[in-house]
Parts: structure tokens; sequence; C-alpha cells
């Protein structure tokens, strides 16, 4: 669904240029959830940016669908930290904001927005305004507005961070179960070595800036997961332990002191 060629990305500042991305190879099949982790200012939102068109790419070939990234486009959603509701619009309309952007039939969408925030455990929240949700609630609206359209692609950058703990796992349950649900392609990025272990089905870790693929680790965990006591512990330990040694790497970019044998 997404592949992404010798893809660079540098920026000019008035202190030079600052190498944001540099040669990454990566294709993300689809209906895969692939997290993104890597050290702050590694180029992990830029990354996202890149495939959703926001940005071009300096060097190297983005393709989605088979069709180069050259703009926004609508099968493609794109999910930020903050939800950024419109605090005058009801729940169901900052949903539905998208359909409005679009240009798309009001009518043909609304059952949907209800379904999805019926989804979310929203239901009978339709006609509040965002100042009277909890941050996790808002959240779940930012969710349903990108789901509105569809899309072939959802794109997250550490869309819980702002949240607190309990929420923050509360959410990526309820993500892992929209996901096995509706099956988008999903990229997201995540500090959360723990959280990416629990919604991916591979992790890319990225090397300190410039960012390029240090290590791609595969989640061979079925799913449904969970962070409780499971079957599957064992396992849950094991990537969580490779990908805080693969993290461990110096601003060298050297190989971790640790790899685990075979």
């Amino acid at each position: 669904m997404i592949q992404m060629s010798q893809v660079s990305r540098s920026f000019h500042s008035r202190r030079g240029v600052v190498e944001a991305l540099r040669g990454i190879d990566l294709d993300v099949r689809d209906g895969e959830f692939a997290a993104i982790v890597g050290r702050s200012g590694c180029g992990k939102s830029t990354l996202l940016r890149l495939i959703a068109g926001l940005v071009p790419a300096s060097a190297g070939e983005i393709l989605v669908g088979g069709t180069p990234v050259t703009k926004p486009r609508q099968d493609v959603a794109l999910t930020f930290q903050r939800p950024a509701l419109l605090p005058w619009r009801t729940v169901a309309d900052n949903v539905m904001l998208p359909v409005e952007m679009f240009g798309w039939s009001k009518r043909e969408y609304r059952d949907r927005a209800y379904q999805l925030l019926d989804m979310v455990g929203l239901a009978g929240f339709e006609k509040r305004l965002p100042h009277e949700l909890s941050g996790g609630m808002q959240q779940r609206v930012s969710l349903c507005r990108s789901l509105i359209q569809q899309p072939r692609v959802m794109l997250m950058d550490e869309p819980f961070s702002a949240l607190d703990a309990l929420t923050r796992e509360e959410l990526a349950v309820e993500l892992q179960r929209i996901h096995m649900e509706l099956g988008a392609t999903t990229v997201f990025v995540t500090h959360s070595i723990a959280e990416a272990v629990l919604l991916a089905d591979r992790v890319v870790v990225l090397t300190p800036r410039p960012g390029r693929i240090l290590q791609i680790v595969d989640v061979d965990i079925p799913r449904p997961r969970s962070w409780g006591r499971t079957a599957y512990l064992a396992d849950v330990a094991r990537c969580n332990a490779e990908l805080h040694e693969l993290l461990a790497v110096n601003e060298a970019g050297m190989s971790p002191p640790f790899q685990e044998p075979g």
C-alpha cells in the first residue's frame, strides 16, 4: 500500500541545512499496522507528513496504492497529537468536518458519523461541545473524524501522548479493536515501546537524526493483545526488550550493545 524508495528530506534554516531523513526504504503492506519509534528529533513526524503529501521529499519516491504522492489525498487521513476540534461545533459536526471540506453529501455521511461515535463509546454525546468532553473523549472524536472519510491509509502522530497513562492505555486497546474491525493500513508514530508492541505488526526503529531505518522488528504475537497477564506475556516481554536495546544506540548510530542470539 505504501512504498518509500530512498526517501530523504532536508530543511533549510538560518543556521544551515538540517537533514531530517536519509535514504528511507520502507514498504507497508495493505492492512498492516506499522509503528515508528526513535529518539526525539529523528524525523518520525516528518515521515508521516511526507506520506500524507503535506511536505515534498528532497529525494526519492513515495507511492500510496501505486500512485506517486504529490499532494494531500482524500483516502489518507492524518491524526495529530492534539485533537484540534473546533470549539463552536458539536461532536457530530466535528466528525462531519471532512465531509464538508470534500463537498460530499451530508445526508449520506450523517448516519456513519453516529455509527462511528457509537463504535468508540460516545453514543449520546453527539450534540455536546468539545469543552464538555474529557481529553480522552476529544481524542476519540478526532479518531472518528479521521475514519469518516473511510481512508485506505491512517497516519497517526502520537495521538495519545497528551493523555494520562490509564486513558492512553484504554485508547490504545480501542484503536487495536478498530483496526482489527476496519483494516485500514496504519502508520503510527509513538515514543512508547509498550504501545508499539501492543498495536503493531511491525515496528520500524529509526536512528538519531538524520533518521534512517536501523531495524524493522516483527511483532509476531496473536491478536487481540493485552497489557495484562496472557499466554503471550513472554513474547511481549521479548519484543519490549529487543526494542529497548535497539533504541539504546548512541548518537553515532552504532549497533546496540546486545544482540539476541539466533
